[in-house]
């Protein structure tokens, strides 16, 4: 009965959402509400649930995604952005422009939102087409890849890094383990399934970029620009590392494992990026904090819905649903990252946004972590993998590859569509690998 309630619950979000246009914080809470009640739950419990579950999750994530999005904007008003696009295809030629988007996608997407980081670069992709004279997708499906893959897998992007806090999962850990898979999903996803769409000719939609191109003297130097996008990436990864070689006594361990937490590395990053792009490049501070304070506003809607997601999942925990799942798969000999990322991938189809599926699948998987001692690093990325399942029509990013590439809806399908999955199937498949040695 325990099920058919969350199942029950989880078909009243997607009617919220989808018929009636329900704001999807407001929806989750209402289901989050109604499967505590119908739990048996009292009253003020599943209240106190909802409090606790918002508080837990939101607690240390709005310093890692403010911070993001203060590093994230002034990247990309700055022109910083820009100068990494320009400068990674001058290095790479124009005969291999699909590996410069891809690395374009990748450097840019790690500090920027997904929809900021596509706005920003496809321009850029228009003109790099233009110039190589090559289709269209051949440069920018690499490129969607790469923002793809930053989106979905590697914090401190919203999902993966909220459903890290979710399952107590290292973060510093979680990036590493994601840069190992990245590699070859976003090579799989972008140049090589990139190459079979030459046929697909397509021009840009007349009218559609307002975009802002800085001139020469306006951006600040490539070497720049690259370190202060990877600031944070560098840090976090180097604590990785270092948190597997050294003993915990040490000393050495201690200070990166500091400066490496993810609060600390963005922090870092955004003092760091207030100097090298900012003051350095002339600006007066009041003008580098309204850059931070205005990319507060495009996360705050953001934060709600992973608050949401958290409230959910410390619903279905608190009322016992938990064990009711861990009573279902005790005897499976299918794998908890199959399990979870399969469950993430249903949501996907049927949710279509990335977040809310793997906020949601989170928390329906949470008690496969404990009773199989699976790493928890590796359940943040199988979940992370089956929210990118597929995306449709009911994915505004479906719509938003649609019409700035001027497809039909069977050649985004085709394409994008397409992409998604392979990006989700491969980031299966990587788990699957590296398990065994995690």
């Amino acid at each position: 009965m325990s099920l058919l309630i969350v199942v029950a619950g989880i078909l009243i979000l997607l009617l919220l959402i989808l018929v009636f246009k329900l704001n999807t914080f407001i929806s989750l809470i209402v289901v989050a509400l109604g499967i505590g009640i119908a739990e048996g739950m009292a009253v003020r419990d599943v209240l106190a649930s909802v409090q606790k579950g918002v508080g837990d999750t939101l607690g240390s994530l709005v310093l890692i995604l403010g911070f993001g999005a203060m590093l994230g904007n002034l990247v990309s008003e700055t022109g910083a952005a820009q100068r990494i696009t320009y400068g990674l295809i001058n290095r790479f030629g124009r005969n291999n422009v699909q590996w410069a988007m891809v690395l374009t996608g990748f450097v840019v997407g790690l500090p920027m939102f997904y929809n900021a980081g596509f706005i920003i670069l496809m321009p850029l992709v228009f003109s790099v087409a233009a110039s190589a004279r090559v289709p269209l997708l051949y440069v920018g499906l690499p490129m969607a890849a790469s923002l793809s893959v930053t989106h979905g897998f590697l914090p401190p992007h919203p999902g993966p890094t909220a459903i890290a806090v979710m399952f107590e999962a290292d973060i510093a850990l979680t990036l590493l383990y994601g840069l190992i898979l990245a590699v070859p999903t976003i090579i799989v996803a972008g140049p090589l399934f990139g190459r079979l769409l030459k046929n697909f000719e397509t021009s840009p939609p007349e009218g559609l970029f307002t975009v802002r191109q800085f001139s020469d003297e306006e951006m600040p130097g490539y070497g720049v620009s690259v370190f202060t996008a990877l600031v944070p990436v560098l840090l976090m990864a180097t604590a990785a590392v270092i948190s597997l070689v050294l003993p915990p006594t040490s000393f050495i361990r201690e200070v990166f494992e500091f400066i490496g937490d993810p609060v600390m590395a963005l922090l870092i990053s955004v003092l760091v990026a207030m100097f090298t792009l900012g003051l350095n490049r002339g600006r007066r501070m009041e003008e580098v904090m309204k850059l931070y304070t205005d990319s507060i506003a495009g996360i705050a809607m953001i934060l709600l819905i992973i608050g949401g997601g958290g409230a959910l999942k410390q619903v279905l925990v608190d009322s016992g649903v938990s064990n009711v799942v861990v009573g279902m798969i005790e005897g499976t000999t299918l794998s908890p990252l199959f399990l979870a990322w399969l469950i993430t991938a249903l949501l996907r189809v049927c949710l279509g946004s990335a977040t809310v599926a793997g906020l949601t699948g989170a928390g329906i998987a949470l008690p496969l972590l404990a009773s199989t001692g699976v790493s928890p690093e590796l359940m943040v990325l199988a979940i992370g993998s089956g929210s990118l399942m597929f995306s449709h029509v009911n994915d505004p990013g479906f719509w938003m590859f649609k019409e700035y590439f001027n497809l039909t809806l069977p050649q985004t399908i085709a394409t994008w569509s397409i992409m998604e999955t392979i990006v989700s199937v491969m980031g299966l498949i990587g788990v699957l690998v590296l398990e065994p040695f995690v």
